[in-house]
């Protein structure tokens, strides 16, 4: 299985309230051991761990410019209009249509400010289904008037009026969209308690946050839509900007689809032209590296955020995700503990709990989990931590406990990819095979990543019908092409390639790719997909130390421990490969098809030459 990370994870801006993590070890004494910080971080920056989220601050979120509102000049104009204008965004842009910046630029759609510099009638913002302009539609705007001059003065009220028909649609797309959509944290009201708490000044936060229930929907794509039609009218609007850049990270990520880095970073860029180093966007490129893998570039980036808003929520979780990334667990954890005090919520427990059970406390990572799950609201918050507590359970091998949490998850959105991906996994190690290849063939059909497509082809493998060969080497081809799709559009796919290539594709290619990624990081992840593709070229004298370098946090992965049981095998180990191969079978016994087929046969071996 591919090491988990937040991509998917929801992140929020808004005001840090309710209970921290450090709430939930609070019933049980001996998990204090465990006490966040409250005074310093190793390093003396920020702490964090987070990506995605729910609807805004306060529930709502203000459409508008460089200072986060828009004023509605236009309230007499007729609804049917304001419908006619909302219809264009319905239709999500392909990624071929998208232009260099981001945002469709229709040489026919002219701004706002050129409208008011000029008394010529222009266009109004369409993605090209719009057919009318403003003032076609307005019976004041005659041209009776235009010998008293009255003319140029409704050109300019038309003008105005378009602006405002922008921010209208742009507001009804956010009122309609806080609990399922995008929240657009443009909100001048999103007061970070910790600020005041510590005697500073009350800091605005800014940066964007997408709800975590889009990750399955179209609502992603209808709202990108709308923040084209917006930029269109302001394209000034820097925060809309850097809300459009990651909106195209959160699009790429969820939907498999690496073509949209490119465009997200151009948003991003445009962003911080307009206004260099507002948090939103420097949040944004955060999030953006962290996607591509680039986690050296997401640490900087999140630092800098943290700079300008100590308080951003965005920031705070993807420095905790770059310091995992990077394999400097205790850094980690130490952001993780300022960013539960800083901004205790969903995002920021979700994180707290993967520090918590990266180093093999697994009783922890459970209690704050099941704490952000009583504290999720929306359907996205429920979906993305029951799932947590769903893979967390199936990793220690309580098949039906993960079930339970991902019928939960799929309870609060039935299109929950993760969720489904998760569950496919558990039916296939309870022996429910036809459901979870079923399963996963869903999730590959709309979410065509190296995880699921591997494990997919591994349950073809280990069915054996006739056709299921070829249609295993199908799924590990789809893994190469996209790997390369991705390395096309800048995201490092080392860890990936080495994985899957180690069982399913070159092994040179595997050993190569983990040695690049391992010299750019030291995780247990890179460390155990290193000692594997050592292992499967000959080379396991080598192989051994990082083998045992996986293991050594105390993470609880019975693929790791089934890895070094093999490695120890083939070294002249033997009790110890006893020892670790039935530690891996134990642990979680339907860990993978193959592997967990191939553990109990070296065990079966060591146990007969006893």
């Amino acid at each position: 299985m591919s090491p988990r990370t937040n991509d998917g994870a929801p992140e929020h801006e808004r005001p840090a309230s309710g209970p921290t993590s450090e709430d939930a070890t609070a019933a049980d004494p001996n998990l204090r051991k465990n006490e966040p910080n409250t005074t310093t971080e190793a390093d003396g920056t920020a702490g964090t761990n987070g990506t995605a989220g729910t609807a805004g601050t306060n529930g709502t979120a203000e459409p508008g410019g460089a200072d986060g509102t828009a004023e509605d000049t236009s309230a007499k104009r007729p609804t049917s209009e304001v419908d006619s204008a909302e219809s264009a965004t319905a239709e999500a842009p392909s990624a071929e249509s998208a232009t260099a910046t981001g945002v469709d630029t229709d040489p026919g759609v002219t701004t706002a400010e050129a409208d008011s510099d000029r008394g010529t009638t222009t266009t109004a913002p369409s993605d090209g289904n719009a057919t009318a302009t403003e003032a076609d539609t307005d019976p004041g705007a005659t041209t009776a008037e235009a010998g008293s001059g009255a003319g140029v003065v409704d050109e300019r009220v038309a003008a105005v009026r378009r602006v405002g028909a922008a921010g209208r649609r742009w507001r009804r797309v956010q009122l309609g969209a806080c609990a399922a959509m995008m929240a657009v944290g443009l909100t001048a009201g999103a007061i970070a308690i910790g600020a005041v708490r510590d005697g500073g000044t009350p800091h605005v936060a800014t940066a964007a946050a997408v709800s975590p229930g889009l990750l399955a929907s179209g609502d992603l794509d209808t709202a990108i839509a709308a923040l084209q039609t917006h930029l269109r009218a302001q394209p000034k609007d820097y925060g809309s900007w850097a809300t459009l850049g990651l909106a195209y990270v959160e699009q790429a990520r969820t939907k498999g689809d690496p073509s949209r880095y490119p465009q997200a970073e151009q948003a991003l860029k445009r962003s911080l032209s307009l206004k260099k180093d507002n948090d939103a966007a420097l949040a944004g490129r955060a999030a953006l590296a962290a996607a591509r893998h680039d986690f050296s570039g997401a640490l900087t980036y999140a630092d800098k955020t943290l700079k300008e808003n100590p308080y951003s929520e965005r920031a705070l979780c993807s420095r905790i995700d770059a310091l995992v990334e990077l394999g400097r667990y205790d850094d980690a954890e130490q952001a993780a503990n300022l960013a539960d005090q800083r901004r205790p919520g969903v995002p920021v427990f979700t994180r707290y709990a993967y520090v918590h059970e990266l180093r093999g406390d697994v009783t922890t990572a459970r209690r704050v989990l099941e704490r952000a799950l009583s504290a999720s609201t929306t359907p996205g918050d429920i979906s993305y931590v029951a799932a947590q507590l769903g893979q967390l359970a199936w990793n220690q091998g309580r098949y039906e406990e993960a079930l339970t949490y991902y019928a939960r998850a799929l309870a609060a959105d039935d299109t929950y990819l993760p969720a489904l991906e998760g569950r496919a996994r558990a039916q296939a190690a309870t022996g429910q095979r036809a459901e979870a290849i079923k399963g996963l063939e869903t999730v590959v059909a709309r979410y065509p990543l190296p995880g699921p497509l591997v494990a997919l082809g591994e349950l073809y493998e280990a069915r054996g019908a006739q056709g299921d060969e070829e249609k295993a080497q199908n799924q590990y081809a789809l893994v190469d092409a996209w790997t390369a799709i991705a390395r096309a559009n800048g995201v490092n796919v080392d860890l990936d390639t080495a994985l899957a290539a180690a069982d399913h594709g070159d092994r040179a290619t595997a050993l190569r790719a983990a040695r690049d990624d391992w010299s750019r990081r030291h995780t247990v992840h890179t460390a155990d997909a290193l000692a594997w593709a050592l292992h499967v070229n000959g080379e396991d004298a080598e192989a051994l130390a990082f083998a045992r370098q996986a293991t050594a946090t105390g993470y609880r992965n019975a693929s790791f421990l089934y890895h070094r049981g093999v490695i120890e095998k083939a070294t002249g180990h033997p009790d110890d490969a006893r020892t670790h191969l039935a530690a891996a079978l134990k642990l979680n016994p339907g860990f993978s098809p193959l592997g967990a087929r191939e553990a109990r046969t070296a065990l079966k071996t060591l146990e007969a030459d006893k």
